[in-house]
């Protein structure tokens, strides 16, 4: 073989060598190699470190300036359900009086204590009274034991604006008998959400 031929097939063996490295080979890829074996017939698999996928944060409840969460049944019910079931408790009188006893002003506080984590409700009072004395004089009454409770609400802190007051005297009773209890039962202030 002569000078010549010998380099020509040189550069014919380094470009195709070259060449063998550019392009990847044709055909189905190589597979990676089985497990391994180690000790009394214990395979070891490849380690590959897989990448878990980190779980989005769970947010907290939406909650409002007040601190009362969006979940909370009292800021998502129709104002009628609410009144159906309300937190706000009725407090009772004595017969012909409008003056607070020490269960009634209790009753006010635990009142007073919603409204405070309500500040947007805004209730009206309503003064009832039982079934005996005029109706004039029932009206005067009731109006009494309503506006009774609304200022000793003041005195806890409710804004006066947030709380209206009106007088049945005794045109819807709660209980609907004659006897002593059912007037004990209609000797009211009854609260009653009207807006929020």
């Amino acid at each position: 073989m002569n000078r010549l031929q010998l380099i020509t097939l040189t550069l014919v063996t380094v470009a195709g060598l070259t060449a063998c490295k550019r392009n990847p080979p044709e055909g189905p890829m190589p597979m990676p190699p089985p497990p391994s074996t180690t000790g009394a017939g214990t395979t070891t698999a490849p380690t590959t470190t897989a990448r878990v996928p980190e779980q989005p944060p769970v947010p907290p409840p939406i909650t409002d300036p007040g601190g009362i969460t969006s979940s909370d049944p009292l800021t998502t019910s129709d104002i009628d359900v609410i009144n159906k079931n309300s937190p706000l408790k009725p407090v009772f009188f004595a017969y012909d009086s409008d003056s607070l006893d020490e269960a009634g002003r209790k009753t006010i506080a635990d009142n007073a204590e919603v409204l405070k984590k309500y500040p947007t409700w805004v209730i009206t009072i309503e003064g009832h009274c039982d079934e005996r004395g005029t109706a004039e004089y029932n009206v005067a009454l009731g109006d009494r034991r309503a506006l009774a409770v609304k200022n000793y609400l003041v005195t806890l802190g409710i804004p006066a604006e947030r709380v209206k007051t009106v007088s049945y005297g005794n045109e819807f009773p709660f209980n609907p008998g004659h006897d002593e209890q059912a007037w004990k039962d209609n000797r009211r202030a009854h609260f009653m959400l009207t807006s929020r």
